[in-house]
């Protein structure tokens, strides 16, 4: 398989509501069962808005993993597999971890305000959400309208269609648990556009000054044009959170009970990325009950709340996260891997994360309830152990519960405005893997 060099290796393909293609279900359980597999790992991607760019990921991440198991001393028959979902990121977030494919996603260099979408994002759009194609046009005409800051009228319209992208969240999209009574709606379907293009205005170019980075904002850092396409972003971007943890929970879950029944003595291992770390904490609260074969869950710069896993919120004490139980299904530990470098979580998730509904009012960048996992790890668990990476590769990893771990040391390139967000194929992570599931000592 192109860019796979790891064998045995499978795929397993999911729709936006959780679908999954039964014919690479079935491939796969036989593939498990007919090599006599003892461990697979399962990997979910983030934001990539195709197979190849995925299977670039996947290919890239997996390759040291034969040679540190050899070189550890591990035995066992370990198998590899990728989940696609669909997913998109906008082409102007710089990849510093994958090649650019012929035909995938390229790594555009940040245009000046007024110059329309970066090349390649329209497309990409309209592939995931192809009912909004009408919407997705005229959106693009009014970011070709500058280089000057939109009228009021235009930013109306533009934040109008911007909006028709995101899908009003329920019970069951949320980190947290929703407070009661109405579901409150998300702040960016809300808020008012200027006062929202502002504020993401303002969180870009402390983006770019943190990097020295002036080309973020086309050198036009006051633009409320780069706020708007981050708006855009933003909208888009609570579609493909939702969808991740729908996948999860309505797709790879219930996938995986049927691999438990085929093999139920297969030791699994599942590791995400950014929103695929979402997908595969959903998967694991949905576990039927007799899957009991997940033996670690490993959180590569996961974007969703540092808060999901807590019993009870250290802002509303009733309350806690809506992933509260999965930790105790998996018989291992569960890994987050955080970084400093991870602009795309430190800088703008926190206005990102305001789209899961959990305010009425927007709060500031610095407000800790709207921390990400992959930027500073799980927060208010009980026991979670706290490493950085030169402590955790010595080993020995807990045989259970939560574990930080700080891999600012390998998770560091990578320019605005996602920084080192998707900088995670590091045979130190690949170790970590391993040894968070007793492959290896």
């Amino acid at each position: 398989m192109d860019g796979i060099r790891v064998a045995p290796y499978a795929e397993l393909t999911f729709d936006a509501e959780g679908g999954v293609a039964r014919d690479e279900l079935d491939a796969l359980v036989a593939t498990v069962t007919g090599a006599g597999l003892t461990d697979l790992v399962v990997f979910a991607h983030g934001w990539n808005n195709n197979r190849s760019l995925a299977r670039s990921l996947y290919g890239r991440f997996f390759d040291p993993f034969p040679e540190v198991l050899a070189a550890l001393g591990g035995t066992a028959r370990l198998g590899y597999a990728g989940v696609i979902w669909p997913s998109m990121r906008f082409t102007d977030e710089r990849l510093a971890d994958l090649p650019v494919l012929p035909d995938g996603p390229r790594a555009a260099a940040p245009l000046p305000a007024g110059a329309g979408l970066p090349a390649g994002t329209l497309d990409a759009l309209a592939a995931v959400l192809p009912a909004h194609r009408a919407a997705l046009d005229r959106i693009e005409v009014l970011l070709s309208r500058g280089p000057g800051d939109p009228t009021p009228a235009e930013l109306a319209e533009f934040a109008g269609l911007a909006r028709r992208l995101a899908t009003a969240p329920g019970p069951a999209d949320h980190d947290l648990e929703p407070p009661t009574g109405p579901d409150p709606l998300p702040a960016v379907l809300t808020e008012d556009p200027h006062e929202l293009c502002t504020l993401f205005t303002e969180a870009l170019t402390t983006a770019s000054a943190a990097e020295g980075d002036d080309a973020l904002l086309g050198g036009l850092p006051g633009t409320l044009w780069r706020g708007a396409l981050e708006l855009l972003r933003q909208c888009s971007y609570w579609e493909m959170k939702r969808r991740a943890g729908q996948v999860g929970q309505r797709g790879l879950g219930p996938a995986l009970g049927v691999l438990a029944t085929a093999a139920p003595d297969l030791r699994v291992h599942l590791v995400g990325h950014s929103f695929g770390a979402r997908l595969m904490s959903f998967a694991v609260d949905a576990l039927p009950e007799h899957a009991r074969g997940v033996r670690s869950l490993t959180l590569l710069q996961g974007a969703f709340s540092h808060y999901a896993f807590t019993p009870q919120l250290p802002f509303a004490t009733g309350r806690g996260g809506a992933l509260r139980g999965a930790p105790a299904k998996v018989r291992g530990p569960v890994l987050c891997c955080h970084s400093r470098h991870d602009l795309s979580l430190s800088l703008l998730y926190p206005l990102a994360s305001r789209i899961s509904g959990d305010d009425s009012t927007l709060l500031g960048l610095g407000d800790r309830r709207w921390g990400a996992l992959g930027h500073d790890g799980v927060q208010d668990v009980g026991g979670t152990v706290t490493l950085d990476l030169a402590h955790a590769l010595a080993g020995p990893l807990p045989a259970s519960g939560c574990v930080n771990v700080d891999v600012s040391a390998v998770v560091r390139r990578g320019g605005p405005p996602a920084g080192a967000h998707s900088d995670i194929c590091h045979g130190e992570l690949a170790r970590l893997v391993l040894l968070a599931g007793g492959l290896v000592r």
